[in-house]
C-alpha cells in the first residue's frame, strides 16, 4: 500500500531566523550547513520507532559521492555526518532536528522519511548554503559585522575612474531578491564541469575553492554560455551599454528569461558584481575590489610594453595594456591546499581576460601570495600579481623601419590605490598595502625579484639591470600635464603642459601632442585634437603651455566612460625622446535625490529626483531608471521631457519599501548628451 503522504512543517520563520536566511522571498526551506534545523510532519505510525531520514542532491546521489546520507534519530546531534534528534511527538505527528556536517555539498537537498519496512515518503526539498558563521565551515568569518556586509547587505559601491581621480557608484546586487537564489543554482548546472560530469561536479559542492573558479568562468559567456558577454569595442549595438546597469538582478533575470543565452553587455564591473552577487547568495562571504592603473600582461613576463609613434599616438601593439582601472572579487575562505596562512581573501576574477586550464577563469588566488610574491601557487597567481606589480616599458615604434627605442621604464605606475567598501558604511577603504610591500622600499623590489625568479625570468629584462641595447639614457627634460579648472562633461577642457630644461645649456624642442577618446581599458576610439609646437628652453627654465580641448570638440567623440588620453611626444634635438601622458576621466553632472517625508514599511513614501541641465544646449531623450532592493519592485524606468539649456527638471515618484533598515535606492540618468548618470541615497525604513 502506498504510503501516505505527510504534510511537512519546515518551520519557515524560526528555521530562517536561525540561520540568517530571513531576507530570502521564498516558500522553501533554506538553512545553512553545519547547524540544526527543525521539521515537523506527520503521518507516520508510531513515528519515532525506526524512522530512517534520506537527505539526497544531484543527479545521482551516492554516500561515495557524499551526495546522499541516511540516518536515524540518536540522542545528540552528530559532529561528523548527517543527524536527526527527536524534539517531541504526539499521536500522529513528531518534531525532528535536523543536522548537516560543516563540509555538506550545497544546493537543494531531497529530504524523505522511512519508517519500518516500508518504502520511504518525501517530505520536500530544502536548499542548503554555505555557512559563514559557523566555525567549522571553510568560510567562517569571526567578525560578525563583516558576515553581515560580505554576506547580508545587498548594496554595494564600486570604485572607478583613475588614480588621480577616484570616483564611485552604487550597485544593487540583491542576492535575496525574487527568484535570485534558483537562478544561482542553475548556473551551477549549467557549468562545464557539470556538463562534462555532473556527478564529480555535484560531489565537489562543498568546496568554496572549487565553486568560486566555476563561477567565475560562468559569470562571463565565454567558453560556456554563462551569464554575461563582455564587449569592449565602444559599440554596443544589439544589447545595453555596460556602464548603464545598476544591478545584478536584471542581469541574473534576463539571462533566464532567454533561455540562459547570455546578457549584452558587461565590462569588468559588471562580471564582478553579478560574482558577489552569486557568491553572496550561496553564503560564500565576497566583495569587489578595484584596482588603479591595472595591468593586463598577456605574456606572463610580469611587464607591460606600450608603444608610441613619434606623434605620441598610442599603438595598438601587443597584447599587453594598462587599465585605469580593473575591478575583480575577494571571497573569504580558508586554504587547505596551500596552508593556514595563505587562507583569507582570495582573489578571483570573471572578466574574461586569459585563458587557465583552457577556458576563461581566474582565481581563486590567495592574496597573501600574491604579496609574497609566491607566484607559483594555485590558481592564477601569476597574473594577479601582475596586475598589481608589473613594471612598465614605454616604446616609440617606428612603423616604416620596424624598429623600436625604449623612452623609459617605470616601476611605480602599476598597482594603485587598491579599493573597496567599507563595512557597514558608504566609504572607500584602501587596501594596496594587503596587496603588495609600499611601493619603491626594498621589500616590495625584492617580492618583485623573488617573483621573477619563480617564473625563470631572472635572466631575462630587468628594469632594474638593463642589457646595452635597454639601457636607459637620462633625459634633458621633464614634462606634465596639470590640470587647469574643471574635469566636467558639457565644460571646455583645460589643461597645461609644463616643460623643464634639466640641463645648463638650452634646448629646442619639437612637441607633438594628441587627445584621444579612450575606454576605461585605455583603448583609443576616436581622436579629438592634435597640435605641434615647437620651444626653446633656456638653461633650467621651466615653462608652461595652455591647451584648451572645447566641448563641442570632444562631446560627439567621448565615449560613455568619459576618459580622455592627452599625450605629448617630446623631441629634443640631440637628445632622448620624453613622453607625457596624462589620462583624464571627466566628472558628469549632478543629479539629487530627495526623501520627502518618513519612510515606513508598507507605506508610500514620495521620492524627488532633480536634474539640471548644465550646458547651452537643449537635451533630450531623458530616462530615469530607478532600482533599490526592499525598495522598488524590479526597476522603475521614466521618461523624461527634453531640457533647454539650464533648465531644472524635478521628477517625483512613489515608493512603498517593504523591510525596515537602511536600504539604498539606486538613480540612473541618461539624455542623448550624457550617458549614465549615476547616484544612491540611503533611506532608513521604519516600521
Amino acid at each position: 500500500i502506498a504510503a501516505t503522504q505527510p504534510s511537512t512543517d519546515w518551520h519557515l520563520k524560526e528555521n530562517a531566523r536561525e540561520h540568517h536566511t530571513s531576507k530570502f522571498s521564498s516558500e522553501e526551506l533554506i538553512v545553512r550547513r553545519g547547524q540544526a534545523f527543525t521539521v515537523t510532519f506527520n503521518g507516520t505510525e508510531r513515528p519515532e520507532q525506526n524512522l530512517i531520514f534520506i537527505a539526497e542532491t544531484g543527479p545521482k546521489p551516492s554516500k561515495a559521492t557524499k551526495t546522499l546520507a541516511t540516518f536515524d534519530i540518536s540522542s545528540t546531534a552528530s559532529k561528523e555526518g548527517w543527524s536527526a534528534v527527536l524534539q517531541s511527538s504526539s499521536s500522529n505527528s513528531v518534531s525532528i532536528s535536523i543536522s548537516s556536517p560543516h563540509n555538506a555539498v550545497i544546493g537543494r537537498y531531497r529530504l524523505s522519511v522511512q519508517s519500518g519496512s516500508s518504502s520511504p515518503t518525501s517530505l520536500g526539498t530544502f536548499v542548503l548554503l554555505f555557512n559563514p558563521w559557523s566555525s567549522g565551515d571553510d568560510v567562517f568569518l569571526p567578525n560578525k559585522s563583516e558576515c553581515e556586509e560580505y554576506v547580508l547587505e545587498e548594496f554595494g559601491i564600486i570604485f572607478a575612474g583613475n588614480k588621480n581621480r577616484i570616483s564611485s557608484f552604487g550597485w544593487n546586487f540583491g542576492q535575496f531578491q525574487g527568484d535570485i537564489l534558483n537562478i544561482c543554482l542553475s548556473i551551477m548546472d549549467r557549468s562545464l564541469y557539470y556538463r562534462q560530469d555532473p556527478v564529480t561536479d555535484v560531489s565537489h559542492r562543498h568546496d568554496p575553492r572549487y565553486l568560486g573558479r566555476v563561477l567565475s568562468a560562468m559569470v562571463n559567456a565565454n567558453d560556456d554560455q554563462g551569464v554575461v558577454l563582455g564587449n569592449w569595442s565602444g559599440k554596443y549595438e544589439g544589447g545595453k551599454n555596460p556602464s548603464s546597469w545598476t544591478g545584478s538582478g536584471e542581469i541574473l533575470q534576463s539571462w533566464k528569461k532567454s533561455g540562459f543565452k547570455p546578457v549584452k553587455y558587461g565590462q569588468c564591473w559588471v562580471f564582478a558584481a553579478v560574482l558577489t552577487t552569486v557568491l553572496r547568495c550561496l553564503g560564500i562571504p565576497t566583495r569587489t575590489i578595484t584596482n588603479f592603473s591595472s595591468a593586463h600582461d598577456a605574456d606572463g613576463n610580469l611587464r607591460v610594453d606600450e608603444f608610441y609613434d613619434a606623434d605620441g599616438n598610442h599603438l595598438e601593439r601587443g597584447a599587453d595594456s594598462v587599465w585605469n582601472f580593473h575591478v575583480w572579487n575577494e571571497s573569504w575562505f580558508t586554504r587547505n591546499d596551500l596552508g593556514p596562512s595563505y587562507s583569507g581573501w582570495q582573489v578571483l576574477d570573471a572578466t574574461p581576460q586569459e585563458q587557465s586550464g583552457g577556458i576563461y577563469q581566474c582565481g581563486p588566488a590567495s592574496r597573501y601570495a600574491i604579496k609574497e610574491g609566491e607566484v607559483d601557487l594555485d590558481y592564477d597567481s601569476t597574473f594577479v600579481f601582475a596586475e598589481v606589480n608589473a613594471d612598465c616599458m614605454y616604446w616609440n615604434y617606428d612603423s616604416a623601419t620596424g624598429k623600436k627605442t625604449l623612452i623609459f621604464s617605470k616601476s611605480t605606475e602599476i598597482g594603485a590605490s587598491i579599493s573597496t567598501k567599507a563595512v557597514g558604511r558608504d566609504d572607500r577603504v584602501d587596501v594596496t598595502s594587503d596587496y603588495k610591500y609600499e611601493e619603491g622600499s626594498a621589500k616590495e623590489r625584492d617580492t618583485f625579484k623573488k617573483a621573477r625568479k619563480k617564473l625563470g625570468l631572472e635572466d631575462k629584462f630587468d628594469p632594474t639591470a638593463p642589457k646595452l641595447e635597454e639601457i636607459e639614457q637620462k633625459p634633458d627634460i621633464s614634462g606634465k600635464f596639470k590640470v587647469a579648472g574643471s574635469l566636467e562633461v558639457g565644460k571646455d577642457l583645460n589643461l597645461l603642459l609644463v616643460l623643464e630644461n634639466l640641463q645648463s645649456d638650452a634646448k629646442t624642442v619639437n612637441v607633438n601632442m594628441t587627445a584621444w577618446s579612450t575606454l576605461y581599458t585605455r583603448r583609443r576610439v576616436n581622436q579629438i585634437w592634435k597640435d605641434s609646437i615647437s620651444v626653446t628652453l633656456a638653461p633650467k627654465e621651466e615653462k608652461q603651455f595652455p591647451i584648451k580641448i572645447k566641448y563641442p570638440e570632444y562631446q560627439q567623440q567621448l565615449t560613455t566612460d568619459k576618459t580622455i588620453q592627452v599625450t605629448a611626444l617630446c623631441h629634443v634635438e640631440d637628445g632622448i625622446q620624453v613622453l607625457v601622458k596624462r589620462n583624464i576621466t571627466l566628472d558628469n553632472p549632478a543629479i539629487d535625490i530627495q526623501v520627502l517625508g518618513e519612510a515606513k514599511v508598507n507605506k508610500e513614501v514620495l521620492v524627488e529626483v532633480v536634474f539640471t541641465n548644465p550646458i547651452d544646449m537643449e537635451v533630450k531623450d531623458c530616462v530615469l531608471q530607478v532600482e533599490g532592493s526592499d525598495l522598488v519592485q524590479g526597476i522603475l524606468e521614466l521618461r523624461i521631457p527634453p531640457l533647454k539649456a539650464s533648465e531644472k527638471s524635478s521628477t517625483k515618484l512613489k515608493l512603498t519599501p517593504s523591510e525596515a533598515g537602511p536600504k539604498h535606492l539606486l538613480v540612473n540618468f541618461s539624455c542623448d548628451k550624457f550617458a549614465d548618470i549615476k547616484t544612491f541615497k540611503m533611506v532608513n525604513v521604519i516600521n
